[in-house]
């Protein structure tokens, strides 16, 4: 069977790593780069594979069979209304996005073609996710009650000096915290409202440095999630998680459970449960539970290869994408004007 030929659209760091990805896996073919940047030509020049500077010129001349789309978030739907228009499956990363508008413009066109669109949350594919979600929704702590997210970390300096990380929509909500909104739902069900509040005072920038969130899920649940990219801590998932071998791991934990029947933290996939009577003057169990390791970007493209030859369905579709983004537009919303927003 002949590989999937695959052209990426943005060489930066996530382009850049869908493109080694796709180079790792033999059913793949890395065809094309496309990224107008001349350092993005010189790197494409070290990986031996052809740049464009335009994607309709690679679309037309190099005729992939399927695309990754890793621009920056305002090109997301125009590349992808472009490649849906050549009846081209696509994986766009994450947000599929930046605004809920946009998005349903790629989601219904891409649907009304039967283009399979798959959207990079790709952290559905960690199997620590997938342990905490059979946890959670298979009742392993009792009906769930409390949930708990630090998203705690410090950004270098020089992650600001592109201009555009400076301004709206270029904070840790819609680039970082998105994925833990997405955990969230994926791993308890839906956000259905949400509370909170933004601070800039630290960096003094346009765009939010630190948030705390408060939200209601679907059956009741309540949950809290306290964010801050300018702070000295370990609090995260990029951190804590060991997923990506850029960010130095910290043994921690950043997501907490809470049921009636007993307690899980993530990612060090500790349960935690009375043995026998129940109350605060007994002891608690923790119980480490096990998982395989597995790269959640390679299994990412896996699902991705299956998507595009044997039709399976997207674990994470566009419609499913368009809820996590709407609800960090919840969240900005709710901060600007002080009151409750139902995503």
């Amino acid at each position: 069977m002949s590989p999937i030929r695959i052209g990426v659209v943005g060489a930066g760091v996530f382009g850049r790593r869908h493109v080694d990805t796709v180079r790792s896996v033999p059913a793949c073919e890395l065809v094309a780069i496309v990224d107008p940047a001349p350092e993005a030509a010189a790197w494409a020049r070290e990986k031996d594979v052809r740049c464009f500077a335009d994607h309709v010129k690679m679309l037309d001349e190099v005729k992939p069979d399927a695309v990754i789309i890793a621009t920056p978030n305002s090109l997301h739907v125009p590349v992808g209304l472009t490649c849906v228009e050549r009846r081209l499956p696509i994986l766009v990363e994450k947000p599929i996005a930046d605004t809920v508008e946009a998005s349903r413009t790629l989601v219904e066109t891409a649907k009304r073609a039967a283009v399979p669109l798959l959207v990079g949350h790709h952290r559905r594919h960690n199997p620590l996710i997938e342990r905490a979600r059979e946890v959670v929704r298979g009742g392993g702590i009792g009906r769930l009650t409390a949930v708990t997210v630090l998203w705690l970390l410090q950004k270098p300096d020089e992650y600001f000096d592109a201009a555009w990380r400076r301004q709206p929509g270029g904070g840790p909500l819609l680039i970082n915290v998105i994925h833990s909104i997405d955990d969230l739902r994926w791993i308890c069900g839906e956000i259905e409202e949400v509370h909170a509040m933004t601070s800039s005072a630290v960096r003094g920038f346009p765009v939010e440095d630190t948030a705390a969130v408060a939200f209601r899920l679907a059956g009741g649940a309540l949950g809290t999630a306290t964010v801050s990219d300018a702070v000295a801590a370990p609090w995260s998932w990029e951190l804590a998680s060991g997923e990506n071998p850029v960010y130095p791991h910290q043994h921690e934990n950043c997501y907490y459970f809470a049921g009636t029947e007993g307690a899980f933290a993530l990612p060090a996939l500790e349960l935690w449960r009375y043995e026998g009577k129940k109350g605060w003057h007994a002891p608690l169990s923790r119980q480490k539970l096990e998982v395989v390791a597995a790269d959640p970007q390679l299994r990412q493209l896996q699902h991705f290869c299956r998507v595009v030859r044997d039709g399976e369905a997207p674990r994470v579709s566009g419609e499913d994408a368009i809820r996590t983004l709407a609800v960090v537009h919840a969240v900005h919303e709710a901060a600007r004007t002080g009151r409750a927003v139902v995503p």
